[in-house]
């Protein structure tokens, strides 16, 4: 009776493993690992947001529209609940997406805000939060990355045979990925560069127009 339990576990320890079942594990892992590197960065960008925001203020306290579209936006993506389950939901998945992209142009049109006031831009503060935030948009760029490469190894497995039949059985099914309309933007995180942009060269004077020749005296 144990010999015949034994050999029904290896048997079906060899049947999981021949029909995906490991595999699935595997990508799945990945899967959620990934997606927890991205939450960690995205976290970081918005903790980075009030002390951003109120270094900002201080400069540009008038600039009240601005100021106030960050800080709702950050309040937005702090009232996303995002859990690893999240990825496995696609209306979920998309809207903490769109949040986050909210997020992304509120922040760009702060940036462009500051780069008008020169003490802002010589603070301390202020330029210690933008290496940060530059780099942490870095961390993003990489971060989404890896994930939709995982989801894509992930979704691939599921969906073909017979690892199909296998994630059909267990309930694994396809997990929701990040979409772009330029692939481009992915590998290229965006720019954070308050330098003052360089002079253009001044435009050459015209050459003076050449003399009328005399003409010929008349008897």
């Amino acid at each position: 009776m144990h010999s015949m339990r034994v050999a029904l576990v290896a048997l079906l320890t060899l049947l999981l493993s021949g029909c995906g079942y490991n595999q699935i594990q595997v990508n799945d892992e990945s899967v959620t690992a990934s997606w927890s590197e991205v939450l960690n960065q995205y976290k970081r960008r918005a903790d980075l947001i009030p002390n951003l925001v109120q270094v900002v203020q201080g400069y540009a306290a008038h600039e009240k529209d601005v100021l106030t579209q960050v800080t709702a936006a950050r309040a937005n993506v702090a009232g996303i609940k995002a859990t690893p389950e999240l990825v496995n939901d696609p209306e979920a998945f998309a809207k903490f997406q769109k949040a986050q992209g909210e997020m992304s142009s509120a922040l760009a049109r702060l940036l462009v805000v500051a780069e008008n006031y020169p003490n802002l831009k010589a603070d301390t503060q202020f330029r210690d939060l933008q290496a940060q935030l530059e780099g942490t948009e870095n961390r993003i760029t990489v971060a989404r990355k890896r994930y939709i490469e995982s989801v894509q190894n992930y979704n691939v497995g599921v969906r073909t045979f017979p690892n199909n039949l296998t994630a059909m059985v267990f309930g694994y099914k396809p997990k929701a990925n990040f979409t772009v309309d330029d692939e481009k933007s992915i590998s290229t995180p965006p720019t954070v560069n308050f330098q003052k942009p360089a002079a253009p060269a001044p435009v050459p004077a015209p050459a003076p127009a050449p003399a009328a020749a005399p003409k010929p005296a008349t008897n």
